[in-house]
């Protein structure tokens, strides 16, 4: 086939719902107008980083294409006179800086195709709808019988996934839907399997599966032809939106935010429950589940898109379960999912933010139950309960289930091994995204400790008793030095002695090694000796032949010997 035969050039395997920030780090005015210069990262590593340079006029164009979500952005006005003060442009800065915050913060606006070329021309300036209808068109040559009626223009949130509504030449009111994709980032299959995992969705058949009337995959990229439901997802349903209308038109702000009746939550919920166990037991991997991959087929839910995790894309929450360690199983993954859903399906709208510290009262505190058991913050601590321990919680157990449609999906034990594998490949990056996330949140948050003013004052006073303990043990250190110098210069005196004859050593018991003992605390200085006051006899053990020769001195002193001096006396005055 030609689909076959030809594959995409160029294809990225970037991963669209890693989030983007964007920081205004200056401005610059060029004649009669000023550039922003903007540093947008994507994820957690600044390494992954680059700048892009924007005028007021691009954030006025893009604002202007967002204006189809009815959000009130808060973009700064316009301003013809004064514009190029600088007062002004730095307050215009902090208020574009505002806006920036406020579209990349929204999960939808962050993850739509308007703002992903805004802030990354690089990676997102291909025309991904002439790709697909390039393939399309080479689908049809080799399958005539298909004929498509129009594009259906941003219906999904996916910028690498089109949607066309088509027909069959001969049966021209049936109406089909054909999905085209790209591969993604968690593509682990090899070619050949993936190829025979994508035609093994046609025989698929389940209550709460959605039929897939034709599917095959290349390379590259993959389609999918299914029925066109009328009634459109379970997300139209809440929102009350049509299903043609673009994404943004749909869900970012309903007019009218109201939530499903208690019997839909209890019978919807268990279905998508019973199918989630279906595919658990199967070994297929899924971690798709959201409100619009659940169509409608009266008062039952059947799943869609069960490809993407074959072609390897990420999933719609992705963002939210990388931020927590305990969700790493694809399992885990699809219950976390469902915990997003039920919450959509109880208050008609997505949670404000994830762990929900407290939910809005509800139909019925049973439903509280099973969302607290998800999306509490003691939940995201500890592991998710499985599918099978919700299938028995009361807000399900007792839903009675009337579809008798058999079950039949087969997978061969060589494409099954191949799957396992490629899961694990899926868990394996998502660990390791999780592990990264978390020493980043660590450090960023020691990094704001150490920084924080409290820390600062802390750090001073701290520094200050250092440096006064230093102080105080230097001047103890140079009192200690003074004090052993004066000890060793006027310590305890020795015995006279006369220069010829000096005092030998004191011979103890031969052969006796002694330890000397401490030296005894310094004693205060003594006063200089007084000649005519007899010396002190010394008590310890003299040579005989040292104190003969010190008496015979002694008394052999003669004064006559001494020399005379002559004195100079200048007190009395003198008179010149």
């Amino acid at each position: 086939m030609a689909f076959m035969e030809k594959p995409a050039a160029g294809k990225v395997l970037l991963d669209d719902t890693a989030p983007l920030t964007a920081v205004i780090e200056a401005s610059q005015s060029l004649h009669s107008h000023t550039e922003y210069i903007i540093r947008v990262q994507r994820g957690i590593s600044m390494e992954n980083s680059w700048q892009i340079i924007r005028r007021y006029s691009d954030f006025d164009l893009l604002n202007n294409s967002l204006q189809i979500s009815a959000l009130s952005l808060p973009l700064p006005p316009k301003k013809l006179i004064g514009n190029m003060d600088r007062e002004f442009i730095a307050e215009r800065q902090k208020g574009l800086q505002n806006y920036l915050n406020a579209i990349t913060s929204n999960h939808i606006l962050s993850n739509c195709e308007l703002v992903k070329k805004f802030l990354d021309p690089n990676n997102y300036s291909v025309n991904y709808t002439e790709i697909a209808l390039q393939h399309v068109s080479m689908f049809f040559r080799s399958e005539p019988k298909w004929e498509v009626v129009e594009p259906l223009k941003d219906i999904g949130w996916r910028i690498r996934k089109k949607y066309f509504l088509m027909k069959i030449k001969n049966q021209p009111k049936e109406r089909l839907a054909l999905s085209w994709a790209d591969l993604g980032p968690d593509k682990y299959l090899s070619d050949k399997d993936l190829q025979c995992a994508v035609k093994l969705l046609s025989s698929c058949s389940h209550p709460y599966i959605y039929k897939v009337t034709f599917a095959m995959a290349n390379e590259s990229s993959a389609l999918v032809i299914r029925p066109f439901s009328e009634k459109g997802t379970l997300k139209d349903l809440i929102y009350k939106a049509k299903p043609k209308d673009p994404f943004l038109k749909k869900y970012c702000n309903p007019k009218k935010i109201q939530g499903l009746e208690l019997q839909q939550i209890k019978t919807f919920g268990r279905q998508i429950l019973e199918v989630l166990k279906f595919l658990h037991e199967k070994g297929f991997p899924y971690g798709h589940l959201h409100a619009s991959n659940v169509m409608m087929d009266g008062d039952t839910c059947r799943l869609l898109d069960l490809e993407n995790s074959l072609l390897g894309l990420p999933s719609f929450y992705r963002s939210y379960f990388t931020q927590f360690r305990k969700i790493n199983t694809l399992e885990s993954v699809d219950v976390h999912c469902f915990g997003h859903l039920l919450y959509e399906m109880t208050y008609g709208r997505p949670p404000d933010s994830v762990p929900v510290d407290s939910f809005p009262p509800a139909p019925s505190t049973s439903v509280v139950t099973v969302l607290e058991s998800i999306l509490s913050p003691e939940a995201m601590k500890n592991s998710m309960p499985t599918v099978s321990r919700l299938l028995q919680m009361p807000l399900f157990s007792d839903v009675l289930l009337t579809n008798s449609e058999k079950t039949q999906f087969k997978i061969p034990t060589k494409l099954k091994e191949a799957l396992k594998i490629a899961k694990e490949c899926i868990e394996k990056r998502l660990v390791e995204e999780q592990k990264q996330i978390h020493q980043h949140r660590r450090l960023t948050r020691a990094q704001s400790h150490y920084g924080s003013e409290e820390e600062k004052k802390k750090r001073k006073i701290l520094a200050r008793k250092k440096s006064k303990r230093s102080s105080f043990e230097s001047g103890e250190e140079q009192t200690m030095k003074y004090s052993n110098s004066n000890n060793s210069g006027s310590g305890a005196s020795s015995p006279l002695t006369s220069p010829s004859s000096p005092v030998p050593p004191c011979t103890a018991a031969a052969g006796a090694s002694t330890i000397p003992s401490p030296p005894p605390p310094p004693a205060a200085p003594p006063p200089p000796p007084n000649l005519d006051v007899a010396m002190q006899p010394d008590l310890r053990p003299v040579n005989s032949t040292s104190r003969g020769a010190l008496l015979s001195s002694i008394q052999n002193f003669q004064k006559g010997g001494l020399k005379k001096t002559e004195t100079c006396d200048y007190s009395a005055p003198r008179i010149s």
